[in-house]
C-alpha cells in the first residue's frame, strides 16, 4: 500500500503541530511542493515521522527564512462546535488592502479584514488554510477539528426487583448547547429518547446502552460513548453452599464449594463468582478445592444468569466465609491420672470445632519383649474410629501411655497425633515394683537419690516423664544406670513421675519424685502407705535447724503447729490421703500427695470353698428339721420353707456387696502434680 507525498506532509505537520514545531517553517515547507518520494507504510509510522522530522529540518531552514508572510492558525486540534479564529501577519508592516484566505485552495473569504473567524467549527471546517496578500502568500496549514466523544455513567449496573437505574450522558469539555441521543442493543438503532440537557435518564429494563450527543443546524453529532451493559435482577435467590458443611477448614482437606439457584426449575444458568481470596473460581456452579491452602481464605459470592436471557440475572448471594487454619492437634485428657484399685480411666480426646464430622482413633504403647522396644496398638473397637470424643478404659491396673488422633471425610483427613499421657499406678506388684532411697518425694538438688526395680525379671529400665516433656525417656537420658538401680543426677529442680518397665513387658508402681533449690523440704513417703500402719512426716532445712513453731498442712488447712518438726499419725486410714507441706519462718515447703493404700480383702476365690462348708454344715443341721417339719406337715397339711437356707443367701449377697463397694472405695484423683489433679475432688 503506497501513501502520496501530500498525505505525508499532512501527518507529518500534524506531528510538528503538536510537539509545537515553528509553524512558519511548515508553511514554508508546504508551500515549496517538495516532492517526496513513495513510502512503503510497512516500514511503520515511527519510521516515517523520524524521516520526516528530518527532511522537514532539512527543507524548512532552506526555504522559509526570506518569507514575509505567514498564517497565524491553532498548531493542536480544535474540538467541533468551537470557535476559531485564523488570521495574516506581514514580517515588518501592515496593511488595508484586500486578503484573499483559502480553503483547500478555494477562496472563502476575500476582504480587507486581517481574520478568519468560524463562530462554530465543524468537521467540515477540517483543512488547508493560506492567506494572500498583493501576490505574496503565506503557506498553507492544516488545520484538524477533533469530534468530542460522549460519555455514558450508570449509578449502577444492575436493576433491582421492581426498579431502575440512573443513566447519565455528558460530553468533555462540557459545553452548552447538546442534547442527548440514548440507545438500546445497537448504536445503529432509532434513538429511545432525547433531551435538552445532560441530566439522566431511568431505565428499567436490561440491555446494552449507549449515548452521543448532538446539537446546530445541520445537527452534529459526538462519537458514540462506550456501551454499558445494565442486568436486571430476578427474583431468584442464589446461595453458595460447603459441602461437607464444616465452619473451619484445615489445611490439606478437601471441599467444594456450590452455587445453588433457589427454585430455579429447568432453566439452564451460568454462574459468575466473586471472592476476596487469591481464588479465582470458574463460571461453573461447582467449585473443588482438592487440597485448601492459606490463599483460599475469604468470602464467596455467586449470581446465576440465565442462559438465553444474557442480561437477567440474581442478585449476588450472601457471602459465604472460607477460614483455612493449620492442621489440628488433638489434645487428649486422662481421668484419673493416678489409679485407684479397679479404677477405669476415661481417655477424652478434643478437637477445635468438635461437631464437625470427626472420628476419633485410640491407641496405646506397649513394651515389645521381642525387640526389647515399644509397639504401638489401637485399643479395642477404635480400628473405625468412635463417634464419640472419649472412650473408657476398664479395670486399668498398672502405669499405661496413650494418645488420639481424629479423621473427617471422604477421603478421610487426619489431624496430627495427640501429646501422649499417662496414667500413673500406684500400687505394688510382687512383679514388679520401685523403690526410693532416701524413701522421701522430696528431695534438695545435690542429694544422692536412687531408684532400683525389684521383681521378676533380669532386664529392666527405670522410666522418667517430667513437666515440660512431650514423652518419656529412660534413665540413661538425665541419670546413671547400674544393674536395676538408677541413679539420678539432682543438680537441677525437677517434678517427675519415675517407674520400672521390665524386659518382659511389666510395670512397676509410679513415683512422684520433686527436686527442689529451696531451703526447707517435707519428708513424706514416696510410695503408698498401707492403711491401719503408722507414719511420720517431717520438715528438714537445708543447713540448720531451729525450734520455733512449725505448721503442718493438710489439703490447705493447719493440722498442727507447735515446735515439733515431725506429724505422726499411729494408724493412718484412707481419710488421711491427700496434700501435706510444712512451714516455718515463712518459708514454705512443696506439697507432696501421700496414698493410702486400702487393706486387701480376702481373695473372692476363697468363696466358694467357705460356701461348701457352709451349705454341709447347714444340710447337716437342717435333716432333723426337715424331718420334724414334714411330720407336722402330715398333720397340718401346710409347708414350711427353709429358713437357714434363705439367710445363707443373703449373707452372700451382703458379702458380694460389701466386696464390690471396696473395690471402689478410694477412687479418687490421686496425687497429679505432672497434669494437675483437682484438690476439690481429693476434698470429697
Amino acid at each position: 500500500m503506497k501513501i502520496s507525498a501530500l498525505m505525508f506532509l499532512r501527518n507529518v505537520t500534524s506531528l510538528f503541530s503538536l510537539l509545537h514545531i515553528n509553524q512558519y517553517k511548515v508553511g514554508s515547507l508546504i508551500r515549496s511542493r517538495v516532492t517526496v518520494s513513495v513510502l512503503d507504510v510497512k516500514m511503520g509510522h515511527a519510521l516515517l515521522g523520524v524521516l520526516g522530522l528530518f527532511l522537514l529540518n532539512t527543507l524548512l531552514y532552506g526555504h522559509a527564512e526570506g518569507g514575509d508572510m505567514i498564517l497565524l492558525s491553532p498548531a493542536r486540534p480544535v474540538t467541533e462546535g468551537h470557535s476559531v479564529s485564523l488570521s495574516c501577519r506581514l514580517r515588518s508592516h501592515t496593511f488595508d488592502s484586500i486578503v484573499f484566505f483559502y480553503h483547500n485552495e478555494k477562496v472563502i473569504q476575500s476582504d480587507s479584514r486581517w481574520e478568519l473567524k468560524i463562530s462554530a467549527v465543524s468537521k467540515s471546517d477540517e483543512g488547508f488554510y493560506k492567506c494572500q496578500h498583493s501576490g505574496r502568500e503565506s503557506a498553507q496549514s492544516w488545520m484538524s477539528v477533533q469530534v468530542p466523544k460522549a460519555e455514558l455513567r450508570a449509578d449502577d449496573t444492575d436493576i433491582p426487583v421492581g426498579g431502575s437505574v440512573t443513566l447519565t450522558c455528558s460530553v468533555n469539555p462540557s459545553s452548552s448547547g447538546w442534547k442527548y441521543f440514548w440507545y438500546r442493543g445497537e448504536k445503529t438503532s432509532e434513538p429511545l429518547t432525547s433531551q435538552l440537557s445532560s441530566g439522566p435518564i431511568r431505565v428499567s429494563e436490561e440491555g446494552v446502552y449507549w449515548c452521543r450527543g448532538g446539537r446546530g443546524e445541520p445537527v452534529n453529532y459526538t462519537e458514540y460513548s462506550d456501551s454499558v451493559t445494565i442486568n436486571k435482577i430476578i427474583p431468584n435467590k442464589a446461595v453458595v453452599t460447603l459441602q461437607p458443611n464444616w465452619t473451619e477448614v484445615y489445611r490439606g482437606e478437601r471441599i467444594t464449594l456450590r452455587c445453588e439457584i433457589k427454585d430455579g426449575g429447568d432453566t439452564e444458568w451460568e454462574y459468575e463468582w466473586r471472592t476476596t481470596s487469591s481464588e479465582k473460581p470458574s463460571d461453573e456452579n461447582e467449585h473443588s478445592i482438592t487440597s485448601v491452602t492459606g490463599s483460599h481464605s475469604g468470602d464467596y459470592r455467586c449470581k446465576g444468569r440465565k442462559k438465553h436471557t444474557q442480561h437477567s440475572s440474581t442478585d449476588w448471594s450472601d457471602p459465604i466465609k472460607l477460614t483455612v487454619s493449620d492442621k489440628p492437634l488433638p489434645v487428649l485428657t486422662v481421668s484419673p491420672s493416678w489409679l485407684s484399685a479397679g479404677a477405669s480411666v476415661t481417655l477424652k480426646c478434643r478437637v477445635k470445632d468438635p461437631s464437625a464430622g470427626w472420628r476419633f482413633y485410640w491407641y496405646t504403647r506397649v513394651p515389645d519383649p521381642s525387640y526389647g522396644s515399644y509397639r504401638d496398638e489401637q485399643l479395642p473397637g477404635s480400628s473405625s474410629g468412635t463417634e464419640q470424643d472419649s472412650y473408657i478404659v476398664h479395670v486399668q491396673t498398672h502405669t499405661a501411655e496413650y494418645w488420639c488422633r481424629s479423621g473427617r471425610g471422604d477421603p478421610e483427613y487426619s489431624t496430627y497425633y495427640s501429646e501422649p499421657k499417662y496414667v500413673w499406678s500406684a500400687d505394688i506388684h510382687s512383679s514388679a515394683s520401685l523403690t526410693v532411697s532416701p524413701d522421701r518425694a522430696q528431695h534438695f538438688t545435690s542429694d544422692s537419690v536412687s531408684l532400683s526395680c525389684e521383681g521378676n525379671s533380669a532386664e529392666w529400665r527405670v522410666m522418667r516423664f517430667s513437666t515440660g516433656d512431650s514423652d518419656s525417656s529412660t534413665c540413661s537420658t538425665w541419670g546413671t544406670m547400674t544393674g536395676s538401680t538408677c541413679h539420678i543426677n539432682t543438680d537441677r529442680t525437677s517434678d517427675a513421675v519415675y517407674w520400672c518397665e521390665s524386659g518382659s513387658g511389666e510395670f512397676s508402681n509410679a513415683v512422684n519424685i520433686t527436686v527442689q533449690d529451696g531451703d526447707v523440704i517435707l519428708l513424706s513417703p514416696a510410695r503408698p502407705v498401707t492403711e491401719g500402719h503408722s507414719v511420720s512426716l517431717s520438715c528438714k532445712l537445708r543447713n540448720q535447724t531451729s525450734d520455733s513453731i512449725v505448721f503442718f498442712y493438710y489439703d490447705e488447712k493447719v493440722i498442727q503447729s507447735d515446735s515439733r518438726w515431725e506429724l505422726n499419725i499411729s494408724a493412718v486410714s484412707k481419710s488421711d490421703e491427700g496434700f501435706y507441706k510444712c512451714q516455718h519462718s515463712g518459708r514454705e515447703s512443696a506439697q507432696s500427695w501421700m496414698s493410702v493404700q486400702a487393706v486387701s480383702r480376702p481373695d473372692s476365690s476363697s468363696f466358694p470353698v467357705l460356701l461348701i462348708v457352709g451349705l454341709v454344715c447347714g444340710i447337716v443341721l437342717v435333716i432333723p428339721l426337715l424331718v420334724l417339719f414334714c411330720y407336722r406337715a402330715s398333720k397340718d397339711s401346710g409347708f414350711v420353707r427353709p429358713v437357714q437356707s434363705e439367710s445363707t443367701n443373703a449373707d452372700r449377697v451382703d458379702y458380694e456387696n460389701d466386696h464390690y463397694s471396696a473395690l471402689l472405695h478410694g477412687d479418687v484423683c490421686l496425687y497429679d502434680t505432672i497434669r494437675g489433679c483437682q484438690e476439690a475432688e481429693h476434698a470429697q
